[in-house]
C-alpha cells in the first residue's frame, strides 16, 4: 500500500522544529522535548485506534467521550470505593472496549453509518463521564501519578513508553498480520474482500472495540498526567487523532493506512501547538493555524486519491 514516505513526514516534522527553534529562544531544549513526549501517550494511543478506523473507511468521534468515560470510571473506583490500581485500570479498559463493542456492533450490523452512530456515542460516554463523577472532578494524586510521570530514563513516563510500544505492536499488526492484510482489504474494497470470504462485519467490530480499548487507555494515560480524572477531559480529542491519521497519509476513503505515520503526524502536531504556545500565539489564533493545517492535509489526501 502506498502511504506518505517517512522521510518526507520527517523532513515537515524538521523543518517545523527549525522554524520554531529560530523563532523562539527555548524550543530547542531537552526540557522541550521532554515536556512534548510526556503529554502526547493519550493522543498517541488513540491515533493508533483511529488509524485502523479509518483503514476500514469508517470514523470514530466518540474516542475523546470514551476516554473521558474510562477516566471517570478509573477515578471513581480509586476515590471513591478505594479499589486496587489494576481492577480500576481494568474496568477503564473494559469501559473503553464496551463503548467501542457497541458502536461497531450497531454500525455494521445494522448498516448505519459509523458517522453517526459514534456521534450518539460521543454525547452518551460524555453524558456518562458526567454521571460518574457528578460532574466534579476526582483528585487521584500518587494513586496513579507514576504511570504518567517521568522517571530516571531519559526523563520519559512509563506512558510515554507504552504507547511506543502500542504503536510498534500496532504497525506490525496492520502490515505483518492477516488481521492487518483483511482491514486493508476491507477499506479498499468491501464487497470484494466480503466475496473472498472474510467475515467483514467481524473484522470491522473489532476494529472498533480496539479503537475503544485505545481510547479506555488512552484515559488511563489522561489520568496519570493530570493526577485527575476529569469529565471534560479528551474535548476534541478525536479531531486531534484524525488530524494527526490524516497527515501521516492514511486515507479518509480506506485501504491505505500506516499506524508509524500516524505516530509522525501527532509529533507534528505537537511541535506545531508547542511552538505556538512558545510564540505567544493566542488559543484562537492556535485553533486557526490547526485547523488549516488539517484541511491542507485532507486536500491532500483528496489529490493522492485522484492521482492513483
Amino acid at each position: 500500500m502506498k502511504t506518505t514516505s517517512y522521510l518526507n513526514l520527517f523532513a515537515v516534522l524538521l523543518l517545523l522544529a527549525g522554524i520554531f527553534g529560530i523563532a523562539t529562544d527555548h524550543f530547542f531544549t531537552i526540557r522541550t522535548f521532554r515536556t512534548i513526549a510526556n503529554q502526547l501517550p493519550a493522543l498517541i494511543v488513540v491515533s493508533v485506534g483511529m488509524t485502523f478506523v479509518l483503514a476500514i473507511a469508517g470514523i470514530d468521534l466518540s474516542v475523546g467521550s470514551v476516554l473521558a468515560l474510562s477516566s471517570a470510571v478509573l477515578g471513581t473506583l480509586m476515590v471513591d470505593m478505594g479499589m486496587p490500581l489494576w481492577i480500576c485500570i481494568g474496568a477503564a479498559l473494559a469501559t473503553g472496549l464496551f463503548c467501542g463493542l457497541v458502536s461497531g456492533f450497531i454500525s455494521f450490523q445494522w448498516a448505519i453509518p459509523s458517522f453517526i452512530v459514534t456521534l450518539g456515542m460521543l454525547e452518551m460516554a460524555r453524558g456518562g463521564a458526567y454521571l460518574v463523577t457528578g460532574s466534579q472532578t476526582k483528585y487521584i494524586g500518587a494513586g496513579v501519578s507514576g504511570i504518567g510521570s517521568p522517571v530516571d530514563f531519559l526523563g520519559l513516563s512509563p506512558a510515554f513508553l507504552v504507547a511506543l510500544l502500542v504503536t510498534v505492536a500496532s504497525h506490525l499488526a496492520l502490515t505483518r498480520t492477516v488481521f492487518g492484510r483483511y482491514v486493508l482489504a476491507i477499506g479498499g474494497n468491501r464487497e470484494a474482500t466480503r466475496l473472498a470470504g472474510v467475515h467483514v462485519k467481524r473484522i470491522q467490530i473489532y476494529v472498533f472495540v480496539l479503537a475503544g480499548v485505545l481510547s479506555g487507555l488512552g484515559g488511563i494515560f489522561q489520568a496519570a498526567y493530570l493526577g485527575s480524572a476529569d469529565p471534560n477531559a479528551g474535548l476534541g480529542m478525536e479531531l486531534s487523532a484524525i488530524a494527526a491519521v490524516v497527515i501521516g497519509g492514511t486515507s479518509l476513503m480506506g485501504g491505505r493506512a500506516s499506524v508509524i505515520n500516524s505516530f509522525i503526524g501527532v509529533l507534528i502536531i505537537a511541535v506545531l501547538q508547542t511552538g505556538l504556545a512558545q510564540l505567544g500565539t493566542s488559543d484562537p489564533a492556535k485553533k486557526l493555524i490547526t485547523g488549516g493545517v488539517i484541511i491542507l492535509a485532507v486536500l491532500i489526501d483528496m489529490y493522492r486519491q485522484r492521482k492513483s
